[in-house]
């Protein structure tokens, strides 16, 4: 059977929760499904110009956060997929100073996601030990679009939107080393048929720009539920363990992306509890993590 690589959220915002699993993944792997390891752990830091997606939060240390990383031989991800930069907004400081810091601080390639092609030009340039993931922030819902995202040779990785999740005759025509390339979003749990995502996606990129905007409304039945891992687990996008084991690593597929940076430390460990961890060990990964004084999990 393939491996499923998985790419986690939080690399700033849930850096104490990786500190306590990450050393106990690596320590107890029969805890763990052989089947699965972790491929990134993608985030971005707070009032991050270049930030999207979602608004960050995330506090912990750059170099504290490279550091784990780092020892851990894991590949950390920024999350720079702001959809409306412009030339001005490519010499902030304290983006730039992330890149210095992460591009070649280890072993482990890092690499960037991102939406802009500006941003990825300036990239490209001046970092070039990056590999590069393009962001289901562009909303590729087309399956041409998707294909043809997927044949640019300066992406390693690309992230369509999850409605595309189960075109899976189409996914499974495609060309091996294509395949290769596609990283599913698995837990989504915005509405299927919404007709406003990138119009979301963008309010957060005014924000991350520091623009005084409205919030996004959204227009969901159920939008004041906000994220409950159950909700997205009906999702007719939704990837589970199953479809992980008897669908897609069997088609030819090995990366997934779990989405959750602006979730809660709590939700995150269940995602790790499902998508990795072997049921008869998941009451012990649990206490593990929560017995660590040291975290806040609420």
């Amino acid at each position: 059977m393939r491996t499923a690589c998985y790419h986690l959220p939080g690399l700033f915002e849930f850096h104490e929760l990786y500190r306590a699993f990450l050393p106990l993944f690596r320590a107890h792997r029969e805890y763990f499904y052989d089947w699965c390891e972790i491929g990134s752990i993608y985030g971005a830091p707070a009032d991050c110009l270049w930030g999207g997606g979602r608004v960050g939060f995330g506090e912990a240390r750059p170099g504290e956060v490279a550091a784990l990383m780092r020892d851990c031989g894991v590949s950390a991800r920024l999350t720079f997929s702001n959809s409306l930069l412009r030339e001005e907004h490519l010499r902030d400081r304290k983006c730039n100073a992330l890149c210095d810091l992460f591009e070649n601080s280890g072993a482990v390639a890092n690499g960037v996601i991102l939406c802009s092609d500006l941003l990825l030009d300036h990239l490209r340039r001046r970092y070039p030990g990056f590999y590069f993931v393009s962001s289901t922030t562009k909303v590729l819902t087309d399956f041409a679009q998707l294909e043809a995202e997927l044949k640019r040779p300066e992406f390693r990785f690309v992230v369509p939107d999850f409605r595309l999740n189960w075109a899976i005759d189409r996914l499974c025509a495609l060309p091996d080393d294509l395949k290769q390339k596609v990283e599913f979003l698995c837990n989504e749990c915005c509405w299927f048929d919404c007709p406003d995502r990138k119009a979301c996606y963008e309010n957060v990129s005014r924000k991350n720009l520091g623009e005084d905007c409205a919030d996004h409304v959204c227009a969901s039945p159920n939008a004041k539920r906000g994220y409950r891992f159950s909700d997205a687990m009906q999702n007719p996008g939704f990837i589970g363990i199953g479809d992980i084991q008897e669908v897609y690593l069997p088609g030819g597929f090995s990366h997934f992306k779990i989405e959750g940076r602006s979730l809660g430390s709590a939700i995150v460990l269940e995602f790790l509890l499902y998508y990795m961890t072997k049921p008869e060990h998941q009451l012990r990964v649990r206490e593990e993590i929560y017995l660590d004084s040291s975290l806040d999990l609420f």
